[in-house]
């Protein structure tokens, strides 16, 4: 039995090693200039196999080796950070109405459903919960979370998570300075940039000018030789270039179902790729995994 147990412990030992080694490597990649490999950012988790912006569809990920996972946050009555995409909780939970109507606890006596709309097990986590969960595993990105910044940071420097969690906005330096500006330098920011806006080019040039961004996320309806200079424009600047194959309106038609079910990987993520891209956000993260294993960008 002792040595059973000492078996035991000598396993965890190790898994948790390999995680925090693997992380290591993802903190290589993302802060490394001369990195070749792509990172992989899992769009609300795997919510094909769990219920959207759940610890379970976060371990998921975890476990079969994305490099980031997306997240969205809401606060409840009570001051609580928790995950939550919609304004309501009408299509993910059991219950009705948005998310600060009601207490922490009131919150988690209701379950998450999944993607079918079935009522599954799973509770709504609170952002706290999950930084504790992806602390030295995994980096998060927060989509839909600006409004709570401040209060992310504190969540953040609880859990000794600061330098692991991405925050981001479609808004111009001045405002996002102006708003959020003491706790600003202390975070990752990533700008979000619609590049088929007029205001796109003056947007770049503003955090380029002021602040020098690790990593710009590009969004943009088409692919036209303006929308590629522009793309060249933040790559020469030595920012990091995230890019969502979610859909076609967000990366000019190179989308994951084109790669997947029109079986053209190479006209989309390829197609990112040669862009400069080193962050690709998907709803198919083990399937572009596998397309960068082959193609040995990913380590």
């Amino acid at each position: 039995m002792k040595r059973i147990i000492s078996l035991s412990i000598l396993l965890t030992v190790f898994l948790a090693a390999f995680a925090q080694g693997s992380f290591k490597e993802i903190e290589k990649c993302f802060n490394e200039p001369a990195s070749r490999s792509i990172l992989i950012v899992s769009h609300r988790a795997d919510w094909r196999n769990a219920p959207e912006n759940s610890l379970q569809a976060i371990q998921n990920c975890i476990d079969m080796g994305a490099d980031m996972v997306e997240i969205d946050l809401k606060k409840t009555k009570d001051g609580h950070l928790v995950l939550m995409h919609d304004k309501t909780i009408n299509r993910t939970m059991t219950g009705t109405g948005s998310p600060d109507e009601y207490t922490l606890a009131e919150l988690k006596a209701m379950r998450l459903r999944n993607g079918a709309g079935i009522k599954t097990r799973h509770q709504i986590p609170t952002f706290e919960e999950v930084m504790n969960l992806c602390k030295g595993k995994i980096m998060v990105n927060v989509d839909k979370g600006y409004d709570y910044f401040k209060d992310a940071y504190e969540v953040l420097k609880k859990t000794g998570t600061v330098d692991q969690c991405i925050m981001k906005a479609s808004l111009p330096y001045e405002r996002v300075k102006a708003e959020n500006g003491e706790v600003l330098d202390k975070m990752i920011f990533m700008p979000v940039v619609q590049l088929h806006k007029e205001s796109a080019e003056a947007t770049i040039d503003g955090y380029l000018e002021h602040m020098k961004p690790q990593a710009f996320e590009l969004v943009f309806n088409n692919d036209s030789p303006e929308v590629q200079r522009l793309i060249k424009k933040v790559r020469d600047s030595g920012a990091k270039i995230f890019i969502n194959s979610l859909w076609p309106e967000l990366c000019g038609g190179h989308d994951d179902d084109r790669a997947v079910e029109l079986h053209q990987p190479d006209e989309s993520w390829g197609w990112i790729i040669d862009q400069g891209a080193k962050l690709i956000q998907t709803d198919r993260p083990a399937l572009l995994l596998q397309y960068l294993k082959e193609k040995k960008l990913h380590e």
